[in-house]
């Protein structure tokens, strides 16, 4: 049995607190099990920490489209994924078409109109101004609570917010920064991304050292929870993108150089490439190493993960958060043999499948890890099929984004594998205990690989370790082997569509995808400024080339 430590309870929000949201962004309506007055809410440093900043990470996951940061559909993990060269969801005769929309997504032929890209919008402005609120509460009610209770419970608030900035800030560049719950609609104004970047940098660093030195994958009192090492991750993370995100034109070809870049880490002066090791440094420092068996991270009980970071807590008994992903790959059949459904859609493309080697005499060793391919066994079984046969999935057949024509229709493509299955999962196998893997140390020794070689240094051994942990040789640490390593390593992760930026690739054909027109100007770089939040708010602009 997992700790709880999230309280459902919220109390009810005065209006003032959701005015801007809602004239912003259309706000989602607020569903909590049970609303408790003002008074109960916040009669003890207990109570109004449970109400305030513990009620932020209800929303870290979801049941709904669009909502959490993984594990739902059509939200922050689709836009990030399936918009690159990593996976697909082809359309298969009369299943997946969904009006074009993922499509859409694989071609970069999204619109301002895509009523996902809002609702993904409305969830992070959501989280953004609840965390507002949570502040604003904090200190209106801090005869509560000690100073050392405000100052750590008001840094783990700025925590969530910041986190959830950054989120919206590299999907859609020049933002609104609102900081006041009771924030209006004609005070708003649109900030350029180099803005949001230092605000986000600077708040980041400001409560670094005021949350606990404690591992937020682990249960516990921490579980699940905004530490110094999540924040230390976000940090390697913000540096090491310096050049995208320091950039207010994306579409002009330049960009400002992250070895000339100035920061200010711990009373020394670094660049950004040299800012990215020093927090990947912190931590190694702090523990976290790559597991011995790389599949461990992704098993149904994956709490004591030596490597992960920052999770999603899942158990089908205390939360409802769901894990849809593998549901949503598998052949009809394959859900059948664990006596679940499946929907039969996402599947590796082509570029994905040739990576790894398949077909090979050198195909990597997490392949298996990764994909479910060729003939499928369950339990030692293999899957029959309605009209006879058994299933077979054809990794190499995914050669179109429509596959309505084709002979493989139902089984083109290799299929998510990466999460171990939970036998005992509900939903369809939708609510797992496997927590959901947010921020991995893999990541954070391969960004410091990219770093050192950004920097005129060696990134070798942090890239060996990465190779030699699942037994294939070592290959030189160059930027393009670093980029290759990270699409087979974080593969499913949901971190391709901001690599492939980084490395200036994503706006470029790949795969079966080709360049837009004008694409090459980069504006695909980020997505369009929802047309409602537009119409709402005349301050707004929207990005380049849409």
């Amino acid at each position: 049995m997992k700790t709880v430590i999230f309280k459902i309870k919220t109390i009810i929000k005065d209006s003032l607190g959701l005015v801007f949201l809602a004239l912003l962004t259309s706000c989602l309506s607020e569903s909590p099990r049970d609303q408790i007055d003002q008074e109960q809410a916040y009669s003890s440093a207990a109570t109004l920490y449970d109400n305030t900043v513990a009620t932020l990470y209800n929303y870290m996951g979801g049941t709904q489209q669009s909502q959490g940061l993984q594990g739902t559909y059509r939200g922050v993990y689709d836009y990030n994924s399936l918009t690159t060269d990593e996976c697909i969801i082809p359309i298969r005769g009369g299943d997946w078409y969904d009006g074009g929309f993922w499509q859409d997504l694989y071609l970069h032929s999204w619109t301002a109109s895509d009523q996902s890209l809002e609702d993904t919008w409305n969830y992070l402005y959501r989280v953004i101004n609840l965390s507002n609120k949570a502040i604003e509460d904090l200190n209106s009610h801090k005869s509560l609570l000690t100073d050392a209770q405000l100052s750590a419970y008001t840094a783990e608030a700025r925590a969530v917010r910041a986190m959830f900035y950054w989120y919206a800030m590299d999907m859609w560049g020049n933002i609104p920064l609102i900081t006041s719950s009771s924030q209006t609609l004609e005070s708003t104004t649109q900030s350029k991304r180099s803005e949001m970047y230092k605000f986000i940098w600077d708040e980041l660093q400001a409560v670094e050292p005021l949350l606990p030195n404690e591992k937020s994958n682990l249960q516990g009192d921490y579980y699940g929870r905004m530490t110094r090492p999540v924040v230390d991750f976000l940090l390697a993370k913000l540096a090491l993108n310096y050049e995208v995100y320091a950039d207010d034109d994306w579409t002009d070809g330049v960009r400002p150089s992250g070895s000339n870049a100035t920061f200010t880490v711990n009373g020394q002066t670094m660049n950004a490439w040299q800012t990215c090791i020093y927090y990947c440094d912190k931590l190694s420092a702090d523990g976290y190493m790559l597991m011995a068996d790389r599949t461990a991270n992704f098993s149904v009980h994956n709490e004591n993960s030596t490597e992960n970071i920052f999770v999603i807590p899942m158990d089908k008994t205390l939360y409802t958060q769901q894990f849809q992903y593998l549901f949503r790959s598998r052949h009809y059949a394959h859900g059948g043999a664990y006596g679940t459904a499946s929907e039969n859609g996402t599947c590796a493309t082509l570029a994905t499948v040739h990576e790894y080697g398949y077909g090979t005499d050198s195909v990597d060793n997490r392949w298996d890890q990764d994909f479910y391919s060729d003939t499928v066994y369950v339990d030692g079984k293999t899957i029959a099929l309605d009209g006879g046969g058994v299933l077979v999935y054809y990794p190499l057949e995914v050669t179109s984004t429509n596959l309505t024509y084709s002979k493989y229709i139902r089984t083109a493509g290799a299929r998510m594998k990466k999460y171990e299955v939970d036998r005992t999962a509900y939903n369809d196998g939708k609510n797992c205990d496997n927590d959901i893997v947010l921020f991995r140390y893999a990541d954070a020794v391969l960004m410091r690989a990219e770093a050192h070689v950004r920097n005129g240094e060696s990134g070798q051994a942090d890239l060996d370790a990465i190779r030699s942990r699942v037994g294939m040789p070592s290959r030189k640490a160059t930027l393009d082997n670093i980029l290759r390593e990270r699409r087979m390593e974080l593969m499913w992760e949901g971190w391709r569509r901001n690599d492939l930026i980084r490395y200036g690739l994503f706006n470029k054909a790949y795969d079966i995808r080709p360049q837009l027109d004008g694409e090459a100007s980069g504006f695909t770089t980020v997505f369009p400024i929802p047309a409602r939040v537009l119409d709402l708010n005349g301050n707004l602009k929207q990005n380049i080339g849409y």
